[in-house]
């Protein structure tokens, strides 16, 4: 039985980002899956597609950008967070342009990401971007 939860993919170095996260959004009903590294979300996408992809920016290669712009070519339905502790307005203007649908700079509330990734998996939600 497929299932009709909408599936999230979480991307970060920092395992507590990931343990944080997790936990909060499958309360609210998603199905989840957390990585610590860009290769590992890349061999995800090529096997299912997913709802939303949360991905920090600066990791060990692919890095956050690279992993967006795969997501972006070979899954173009999956909307896109960029979430960074080295926020600029220039990474911002590039995330954006790159095709995220949004970024964020650490530290966040768990909450308010979790408030935008139901927005964005709503039924008939417009994708910015």
């Amino acid at each position: 039985m497929k299932t009709t939860r909408k599936k999230v993919l979480l991307l970060d170095d920092e395992p507590i980002v990931c343990e944080r996260l997790k936990p909060a959004l499958e309360k609210l009903g998603f199905y989840v899956e957390s990585y610590h590294e860009g290769q590992k979300v890349v061999d995800r996408v090529m096997e299912e597609s997913f709802d939303v992809l949360v991905t920090d920016l600066k990791m060990q290669k692919p890095d956050g950008l690279e992993v967006m712009e795969f997501v972006r070519r070979h899954s173009p339905a999956t909307k896109v967070i960029v979430i960074t502790g080295f926020a600029t307005v220039d990474t911002a203007v590039e995330t954006l342009k790159g095709g995220a649908v949004d970024f964020i700079a650490k530290p966040f509330k768990i909450r308010t990401l979790c408030d935008l990734i139901v927005k964005l998996t709503s039924e008939g939600a417009p994708a910015r971007g």
